[in-house]
């Protein structure tokens, strides 16, 4: 029995379930694209699907809107894969674990993926009906978008005729995106070395955090687990002898880091001095953080006597040194658009190896001097401690477009529809209408979805009315664009 099979509109979420049912996260995107091409197939419609697994699926205009301007529709089918640690899931291997609360569909534990399968979902039902009237669409699917839009920054749309977007990637209802940040992704990698030591082995432990997407819940300054570990390693090394030997922290670039572990050596005699320092810090956040993070924890466990490769003291100076000063979060606050960042950063995955501690930090602007310039701080940093820097994922800014008939159209549609006027707006966190627009020339789009908050966090939630009300929208508009 589908867990969705009651919900309006019907055909939206009967596809939102089988995709939900196929594993789909960022580089595992195999299955999903040929699910998509399967659907083309099955329903008569020309297709392309390229090497990096990108699927754009055309249908011609129904009767009587063959001189309609064609629409694109466009999407992204790889999904951020977050669980809570008590939950038990091989992302690559098992589909979501769905169910209904309320007015929100949600996941067991883990994220929904409702950014973004809920365009894919709503493509395959407008495709699938034979009763909705619109011009020829050309629906495009990309892959990778969460690290870094790769999917979009590599797919051929030379077969393209559109030249009016709708990208369903936004998350607030009667919210719809002009405009959005430019960014790129920091790789950085500082040598370590190790030596042996015996002593007491405590596990540190900072979670309970609320993390969130690293562009569009920066400026809610959510606690960054990996930041809050330098801060944490910085006073347990001012207090005495501390060899690191395990650094683990974040998932995503994207993500702000909800949680960060570190498995340290100390003299017996500093364990309770260690175990002191986790309650009076952990004190302190509560107070800081009382607003952004209220249930944020530092767990320290004591793990007995051990001999284990630990950092030199150079490398731990060289560790301790980089979190307590790399940039991190709101950078700069638009000086054009009240209330909207401008620039900012997040470190959001930090791993510390035999050799090596290698991170991701995510950068965001959409000045790109400003991007540019953010980018030299973090590399002369790492470069500063013997460190090597790779630049991945370099997208352009979207820029508003002064002048648009697309605009015009959705306040016009949106307000009949329901009575008040949409916001249109910018967002921070980068979005691939930038790429598109790069790729075709006076591209007219805009960004926009149904409530779905707290992605990327397995707090995921997706509102069913809202999903119902943006599925009238979609047939109105394309309805109208006759």
């Amino acid at each position: 029995m589908r867990v969705l099979e009651n919900l309006e509109p019907k055909k939206v979420f009967e596809y939102f379930e089988e995709i939900c049912s196929i594993p789909h996260g960022s580089r595992d995107t195999k299955r999903i694209s040929d699910y998509l091409v399967q659907f083309a197939v099955d329903h008569g419609f020309t297709y392309y699907q390229d090497e990096m697994n990108n699927v754009i699926i055309i249908a011609e205009a129904t009767e009587g809107y063959e001189n309609a301007e064609p629409i694109i529709m466009q999407g992204h089918m790889d999904m951020v894969c977050e669980k809570e640690n008590d939950v038990t899931i091989d992302f690559e291997k098992d589909g979501l674990n769905l169910y209904v609360d309320g007015d929100f569909v949600k996941a067991k534990g883990t994220t929904l993926g409702g950014d973004d399968g809920v365009a894919i979902a709503y493509a395959l039902a407008i495709l699938d009906s034979k009763e909705i009237k619109r011009p020829r669409l050309e629906v495009v699917i990309t892959v990778d978008e969460e690290i870094g839009m790769l999917g979009a920054e590599g797919i051929d749309l030379s077969m393209l005729k559109g030249h009016t977007m709708l990208n369903i990637d936004s998350d607030e209802e009667g919210f719809f995106l002009t405009s959005c940040a430019g960014g790129m992704s920091v790789e950085a990698s500082i040598p370590v070395k190790r030596t042996q030591m015996e002593g007491s082995k405590m596990n540190l432990l900072i979670t309970g955090l609320e993390g969130g997407h690293s562009g569009a819940e920066i400026h809610k300054e959510h606690g960054n687990a990996d930041i809050l570990m330098g801060r944490l390693l910085d006073l347990i090394t001012e207090a005495g002898p501390c060899g690191i030997v395990n650094l683990n922290g974040g998932l995503k670039d994207n993500a702000i880091a909800r949680e960060c572990s570190c498995d340290i050596l100390v003299p017996t005699e500093m364990v309770p001095v260690v175990q002191t320092i986790c309650k009076n810090l952990e004190a302190n956040l509560k107070t800081e953080l009382s607003v952004s993070d209220p249930n944020v924890v530092i767990g320290v466990t004591d793990l007995g006597t051990a001999k284990e490769a630990i950092l030199d003291y150079s490398s731990t100076e060289k560790v301790v040194f980089y979190l307590r000063t790399v940039p991190n979060g709101v950078m700069n606050m638009s000086r054009t658009m009240e209330g909207f960042v401008e620039t900012s950063l997040n470190l959001g995955i930090m791993n510390l190896h035999q050799d090596s501690l290698d991170m991701v930090t995510s950068i965001r602007s959409c000045v790109p001097s400003r991007k540019e310039d953010l980018k030299n701080r973090v590399v002369k940093l790492v470069e500063m401690l013997g460190g090597e820097v790779t630049i991945t994922g370099d997208y352009p800014a979207w820029v508003y477009k002064e002048e648009s008939p697309l605009r015009e159209a959705v306040d016009k549609i949106y307000t009949e529809l329901f009575g008040e006027k949409p916001v249109f707006q910018t967002i921070h966190a980068g979005l691939e209408c930038g790429i598109f627009s790069d790729k075709i020339k006076d591209l007219d789009c805009v960004s926009f979805g149904p409530n779905n908050y707290d992605i990327h966090t397995p707090k995921e939630r997706l509102s069913i009315s809202s999903t119902k009300r943006y599925w009238d929208f979609l047939v109105a508009f394309l309805e109208n664009a006759k």
